[in-house]
């Protein structure tokens, strides 16, 4: 064997060993370990909250109007807020993302009036009426006004009185503001015959993030990049003409007030069936007796919600309103009559997908799941989605099972969706994928396909998905935030690991550690390491942070003998491409026989080329790399390599 060892190193003309690299030299090898930020008592190095981990929380009671006449919201909020950091503040920070929509706005300003994430040359914003300290002082409650700096669509406070770790300050703050036509496709109206329908979303100033990483959160919204949010409880009360029904994230607490005995009996009913439940028929809709008696011209529709980053509405005249259940948890739709016809089908599409991701992926822990059509394309708030009431077929089911998906990510698992777009539409378009597989019953289509992928990579448009999601180019955002990490998490679950089981309890285990946490990319790479018992620093880092791609190459096929006369084929193999990937072989040999074979990705630990040995009584005729397509392989025409004459074919 020593002689066939000297050949095959003669062959590959490079010595047999190889000297350290010198001191000065780094380490430029895709196999060294990620550079993440150093483990401590908050973020562990296996990837969990550390034992000294710390989140802050905000709690909201919130009183609303909707002027149907003006399109106004007037609200008046009281905010909670608690500091669980080692830190006094001196300030705090608020999100007023209507102010996106002001003439003198930076999203105005990088968005032209018709693209999806402008407001449509709308101009509006805030007015912040009043913003005051509330203190109790035995029975009574004094409320100290307080300087508040709005800077683009941030607003800072300063606190009269330090808060410390562990202290409460309580915040009242009252504003209104226009809603917007088109609101950057995350919230709108749209009017019908019987009166407009609204989808109400970043509708009251909301506390910004302060955490362990950054401290504040301060990125500016400009439309593209999503949001980051504290948890808390959520009390609050919307009230509108007498005419309109409202559903919101929560529960419903006063459902004798503003619904009938037929509907609250007809949800009852519902909650307990696996079937669409008419709660407002297509016929009913508009009609006098689906308001409960009385006479006043308004209703207010109150709401709890516990343990939310958020919470949004929609409200209209005309909604037809389905329901069905699902092991306690109320699936709704409301639609207008205008809408696709497929939306009688929404109930269906949404119970299926609560079920799917609870029995997969993490059980749904809120008592309602509901799905808006209107003019929105497609938005999610925790326990309500926004899609389009045009869409129909499977593309209904598709937003519907997506925007529903985004309850994990990041609804669950509360990662900062403005700095890091892939954690939550890549994590959830990644479990899109099976969702529809399993609905439909067939194959992988779509996003997740590997070859699919490898024909944009071959493009040049690539972007890294570790950008924030503002600096990616519009037109490339689903590209690069959606469809590039659901396809690298479908390929290493399959491809890479080669072991849906293992990838899998990892995965859950990630979402059991960070339920209603603020896990960063370091989280997550090192849970899913702890979880799978590998270091895929070269995965990360070519996947998620650079444009690198997949070649893999059959170079040639040498017949070759031992001293003793065994005869033996060595495969020449190669990788050009930057980004390695484990090597799936099939040889075919002269007498008919084929074999398959996988390589570890760690035959390119020293360098890009590989010589595979292995005893061939008959000769080698063919060899190809990735027969299946399952690596998204950029360049395939030195994928194959056959014998010259040997007329083999590819044996697909």
């Amino acid at each position: 064997m020593l002689a066939l060892v000297l050949v095959i190193a003669a062959l590959q003309q490079q010595p047999r060993a190889l000297p350290a690299l010198p001191p000065q030299v780094s380490d430029t090898s895709p196999f060294r370990r990620l550079e993440l930020p150093a483990p401590n008592l908050l973020r562990t190095g296996a990837g969990t909250p550390g034992p000294s981990y710390w989140q802050q929380r905000a709690d909201y009671t919130i009183r609303a109007t909707l002027d149907t006449g003006t399109h106004t919201i007037a609200g008046r909020e009281t905010i909670r807020y608690t500091n669980h950091s080692p830190d006094t503040l001196r300030y705090v920070w608020l999100q007023v993302d209507q102010n996106i929509y002001r003439e003198d706005s930076r999203g105005s300003a990088i968005n032209p009036p018709g693209a999806r994430f402008a407001g449509g040359g709308f101009i509006g914003g805030f007015t912040i009426e009043e913003f005051r300290a509330a203190r109790r002082v035995g029975q009574a409650v004094n409320r100290v006004p307080l300087a508040t700096t709005t800077n683009g669509t941030m607003l800072r406070a300063e606190l009269d009185r330090p808060l410390a770790p562990g202290g409460t300050a309580t915040f009242d703050v009252a504003y209104h503001f226009q809603i917007p036509e088109h609101g950057s496709d995350r919230m709108g109206r749209e009017q019908f015959p019987e009166g407009w329908l609204y989808e109400s979303a970043q509708w009251y100033p909301r506390m910004a993030v302060y955490d362990d990483v950054r401290g504040w959160n301060t990125e500016q919204y400009l439309g593209q990049g999503e949001f980051y949010l504290e948890y808390g409880d959520f009390d609050f009360e919307i009230t509108v003409p007498r005419s309109f029904v409202v559903v919101a994230t929560g529960t419903l607490l006063n459902p004798v007030e503003v619904l009938t005995t037929t509907q609250r009996t007809r949800l009852a009913r519902a909650l307990r069936s696996d079937s669409t439940t008419p709660i407002i028929a297509k016929t009913e809709v508009g009609q006098p007796f689906t308001r409960p008696p009385g006479k006043r011209t308004t209703l207010t529709w109150r709401f709890s919600a516990k343990n939310v980053r958020d919470v949004a509405w929609a409200a209209a005249p005309n909604f037809i309103w389905d329901a069905s259940g699902w092991d306690g948890v109320l699936i709704q739709s409301v639609y207008p009559p205008e809408a696709n016809a497929d939306w009688q089908n929404s109930t269906a599409y949404a119970r299926h997908t609560i079920k799917h991701y609870s029995e997969k992926w993490f059980r749904y822990p809120y008592p309602t799941a509901i799905n808006v059509a209107g003019p929105v394309a497609g938005m999610e708030y925790p326990m309500i989605v926004f899609c389009g009431d045009r869409s129909g077929g499977r593309g209904l089911f598709g937003v519907t099972t997506h925007e529903l998906g985004h309850q994990w990510f990041p609804m669950i698992v509360g990662s900062n969706e403005r700095l890091y777009a892939w954690m939550d539409e890549g994590f959830n378009t990644f479990i899109n994928i099976y969702s529809g597989m399993t609905f439909y019953h067939d194959t992988l289509q779509g996003r997740g396909d590997a070859r699919d992928w490898a024909r944009f990579a071959t493009t040049g448009l690539d972007q890294p998905a570790m950008l924030p999601a503002d600096r990616v180019e519009p037109r490339l955002l689903g590209q690069v935030e959606y469809t590039k990490p659901a396809t690298g998490l479908y390929l290493l679950r399959h491809h890479i690991l080669n072991d849906t089981t293992r990838f899998d309890a990892a995965f859950r285990e990630y979402i059991r550690r960070w339920a209603f946490r603020h896990p960063t990319p370091a989280d997550f790479f090192r849970a899913m390491e702890d979880g799978l018992g590998e270091d895929l620093s070269w995965f990360w880092r070519g996947w998620f942070y650079t444009t690198d791609v997949v070649d893999q190459a059959v170079d040639s096929v040498t017949a070759l003998r031992d001293s003793a006369g065994a005869a033996y084929a060595a495969v020449f193999l190669s990788s050009p491409g930057a980004l390695p990937m484990p090597v799936d072989l099939r040889l075919s040999f002269a007498d008919g026989a084929k074999a398959w074979v996988r390589l570890p990705v760690e035959i390119w630990l020293l360098r890009n080329r590989y010589v595979y040995i292995r005893p061939a009584p008959t000769a080698v005729v063919q060899v190809e790399i990735d027969p299946q397509q399952s690596f998204p392989d950029v360049r395939r025409d030195n994928n194959v390599w056959a014998k010259p004459g040997a007329g083999a074919g590819t044996g697909r």
